[in-house]
């Protein structure tokens, strides 16, 4: 199930109209992030071989969507970089030291969407403008959506799944040290990937 309604592709562009599911219609509205069941992840390699996995454990964020037309929707993220767990305490110590991510001066990363598209059957791209350290740069998610749902307590819930890859020299995350049979011991290219859970807000009365 499409989250936004699909483009005739067989009928003129001038005159091309469909109306809207009343099932995606109703996923119109603002959701909150549900971090608990929600994970904001990456992956890089590590001295040429191996790859290294962690993620960020405290998050927040907000999405708006509309069922009939996905520029009118949005996401924004904040994510403390503090909260960077690779499973080892040290290697989280340097990420969030000066010669990485400086998480004293610069505690947050964040994501703030200029545009929506959809790609095709139930897949999207958000662009917008990612914010690490004092640089921001644009970037583009493509992402599936999973689904809605009513959960236990009576919330409805939307899925999302994707991911995107950065460089992270272009947002000045530029430490390194070479390898004695040569090149260099962290890639430059960084695997993010995105699980996330949002919850439907209440209707204002």
């Amino acid at each position: 199930m499409a989250l936004f309604n699909r483009k005739n592709n067989d009928a003129p562009s001038t005159t091309a109209t469909l109306a809207v599911d009343p099932a995606l219609a109703a996923l119109t509205g603002d959701y909150t992030i549900d971090p608990a069941h929600s994970s904001i992840g990456f992956t890089v390699r590590h001295a040429m071989v191996t790859n290294v996995r962690g993620s960020f454990g405290e998050h927040e964020g907000t999405l708006k969507l509309d069922g009939s037309d996905p520029s009118r929707s949005s996401a924004s993220i904040d994510v403390k970089i503090a909260s960077v767990d690779t499973g080892i305490a040290d290697r989280d110590g340097h990420l969030v030291s000066g010669d990485f991510f400086d998480a004293e001066t610069f505690p947050l990363m964040t994501f703030r969407s200029t545009s929506a598209e959809q790609l095709g059957g139930d897949t999207y791209r958000i662009t917008g403008d990612l914010t690490i350290k004092d640089v921001t740069r644009p970037l583009s998610i493509d992402l599936e959506f999973n689904g809605s749902a009513t959960d236990p307590y009576g919330n409805q819930r939307v899925g999302f799944e994707g991911g995107a890859e950065i460089l992270r020299s272009d947002w000045g995350l530029t430490y390194n040290a070479a390898l004695e049979t040569g090149g260099v011991l962290v890639g430059d290219k960084v695997k993010l990937t995105f699980d996330i859970s949002a919850i439907k807000a209440a209707p204002q009365a």
